[in-house]
C-alpha cells in the first residue's frame, strides 16, 4: 500500500471523531455523538454502494463511538469518550507494528485490495518496510499524546491532537518522502520501486521496456510472459487456485506456472525462475506448446506456453497460491464453462486439446528414454 492509499484508508475512520469534536462544541455530547455516528453510517453505505465492500475501519470507529459515548453518558464523565482516538491509535500501532517488525506484513495484504494491477516486488517491499517503521513511531507518539490530552488537556487541545494533528504529521511525512524521491539521486538502471519488463512486437522482437505497473494499467503495451503446464504419469493436468487476495482473477483455477519475463532475461531462464518460485520445480525438461497474443481489459501479453511432466504434486508458494491439484481431461471439459477457471487458461486449454497427440507422443518418448537409460545401467552392472 503506498502512502496515498494508506491515507485514503485512514481518513474515513477518523472523520467521525472530527465531526464529533465540532458538534460537541456546538450542541453538546449527546447530539455530537448522534451526528458522528450518523456520518459514519453514511460513510459505510456510500463505500458499500460504490465499492461493494464493508469498510471495517469505519465500522470499528462507529462501534467505539457508541460504546464509549454510552459509557461517558451513563457515568456523566466525558473521559471515556475522549479515550477513543487513543484506542484507535493503538489498533493502528498494532497493525503497522506487526507489519514492520514481523514476517507477516498485514499492510501488504491490505494493499492488494486497494492497489489494482500493480506488482509489489522485493525492492518495493523493502522500501515500504522502511516507511512503515517511520510511520509506526509517528503513530506511537501521536497515540501517547492522545491519551495524555484526554486526561490532562482542554477539550479544544484534545480535539486538535486527536484529529488534525495526525493529518499534519502524516502530511509532513508524505511531503518529506516525495521530496526525497524527487531530489535524491537514484540509479535508474535499478529502479527500487518497480521491476522492468521488455516490450515486444508480435514476433517477440524487443522494442523497448516499461515498468510492470505501466503494462498493467490499460496501456496495452505488449510484453512477454511464460506459462508452464504440468502433467503427471496419467496425463492429468496440474492447476493452481489463485489466492483470494489477488486483484486479478482471485480464487480461480489457473495454469500451474505463469509469470513475466524480466528485462534482460531470456524465455527459458524466466520459465525456470517462475517454476522454481511458484512450485519449487527444478531440473525439469520443458517442451514448447504454443505462443500467442492474449489481451484482457488491463494488459496485452505475448504468451510463451510450455509443458512438462512430474511424478507428484510439487511444493508450492502458499502466499501466492491457495491450492494445487491434478485434473482429468474429462473433468476440465465438463467444468470449462462453469466460471471457475481464468479466461486465459480457458483459452489456452483449447491449445492443449488440439495438441493432445503431441503431448502423449512426447511423454511416450520420455518414458522410452528413461527405460533405455535404466536398461543400460542394468547391463553395465550385471554384464
Amino acid at each position: 500500500m503506498n502512502k496515498k492509499d494508506l491515507l485514503k484508508t485512514l481518513v474515513p475512520g477518523l472523520i467521525p471523531v472530527l465531526i464529533f469534536v465540532v458538534a460537541d462544541e456546538l450542541w453538546g455530547t449527546i447530539i455530537g455523538m448522534f451526528i458522528a455516528v450518523g456520518v459514519g453510517v453514511i460513510q459505510l453505505l456510500y463505500i458499500y454502494i460504490k465499492e461493494k465492500r464493508a469498510e471495517k475501519f469505519v465500522l470499528v470507529d462507529i462501534l467505539l463511538l457508541i460504546a464509549l459515548g454510552m459509557v461517558s453518558l451513563l457515568l456523566d464523565n466525558e473521559l471515556f469518550f475522549k479515550l477513543k482516538p487513543g484506542i484507535i491509535g493503538l489498533i493502528l500501532c498494532a497493525l503497522i507494528g506487526v507489519s514492520a517488525f514481523s514476517k507477516r506484513n498485514l499492510v501488504m495484504l491490505m494493499s492488494k485490495r486497494y492497489l489494482k494491477n500493480i506488482e509489489i516486488n522485493a525492492q518495493a517491499q523493502q522500501k515500504m518496510h522502511k516507511s512503515l517503521l517511520v510511520m509506526f513511531w509517528i503513530l506511537v507518539a501521536h497515540t501517547a499524546l492522545s491519551f495524555y490530552a484526554a486526561y490532562s488537556m482542554s477539550n479544544a487541545a484534545w480535539g486538535f491532537i486527536s484529529g488534525p494533528l495526525l493529518f499534519i504529521l502524516l502530511a509532513l511525512f508524505f511531503v518529506y518522502e516525495l521530496l526525497k524521491a524527487r531530489f535524491m539521486p537514484q540509479n535508474s538502471a535499478h529502479n527500487t520501486l518497480e521491476e522492468w519488463v521488455p516490450l515486444v512486437d508480435e514476433k517477440g522482437r524487443i522494442t523497448g521496456k516499461a515498468t510492470r505497473s505501466n503494462v498493467h494499467n490499460g496501456s496495452k503495451m505488449l510484453h512477454p510472459v511464460v506459462h508452464l503446464h504440468v502433467f503427471n504419469a496419467n496425463l492429468q493436468l496440474l492447476l493452481q487456485k489463485r489466492s483470494n487476495t489477488k486483484q486479478i482473477q482471485p480464487g480461480k483455477w489457473d495454469t500451474a506456472v505463469g509469470g513475466h519475463i524480466d528485462y534482460g532475461e531470456n524465455i527459458i531462464d524466466a520459465l525456470k525462475r517462475e517454476s522454481a518460485e511458484e512450485l519449487g520445480l527444478s531440473k525439469i525438461s520443458t517442451y514448447k506448446l504454443c505462443s500467442y497474443v492474449w489481451e484482457s481489459e488491463i494488459e496485452k501479453e505475448l504468451v510463451y506456453s510450455f509443458f512438462t511432466f512430474v511424478q507428484k504434486i510439487p511444493d508450492f508458494d502458499k502466499s501466492e497460491i491457495e491450492e494445487v491439484r491434478f485434473w482429468n481431461f474429462s473433468e476440465l471439459k465438463e467444468n470449462i464453462d462453469s466460471g471457475i477457471f481464468t479466461p486465459n487458461f480457458k483459452h489456452e486449454f483449447e491449445f492443449i486439446l488440439k495438441n493432445q497427440k503431441h503431448i502423449r507422443e512426447v511423454f511416450r518418448k520420455k518414458q522410452d528414454a528413461c527405460l533405455s537409460a535404466f536398461l543400460g545401467l542394468f547391463s553395465d552392472v550385471f554384464f
